[in-house]
């Protein structure tokens, strides 16, 4: 991954990801926080990054990078709980890192 001054990681080399990393940029934290949110009300039960996207209606591709940057950032953490996504594959559990904001 390569990343530009001021956007999102996006995939070296690639101007399709570039682009998409570009128009996404101002919204990401919006959904990071929806993300967020969203786990934080399932408390210690979690949810997996596919229960996010159908909760609150984003792609896969949106969705699941804005798991992946939570916790990355150390705002959730991955459980040692699975769940089946709609496919029947096993899924990482996600919970909020509890104390507010990290």
């Amino acid at each position: 991954m390569s990343r530009m001054k001021d956007t999102l990681p996006y995939a070296a080399g690639s101007d399709t990801s570039r682009e998409a990393a570009e128009s996404i940029k101002e919204a990401a934290p919006s959904y990071e926080e929806k993300v967020l949110d969203y786990i934080r009300s399932q408390g210690l039960w979690g949810a997996t990054a596919g229960e996010c996207l159908v909760a609150l209606g984003l792609t896969h591709q949106n969705g699941s990078a804005r798991v992946s940057t939570l916790a990355k950032h150390g705002r959730i953490y991955k459980t040692n709980r699975t769940r089946k996504t709609r496919s029947g594959r096993n899924a990482a559990v996600y919970c909020a890192v509890r104390g507010g904001d990290q």
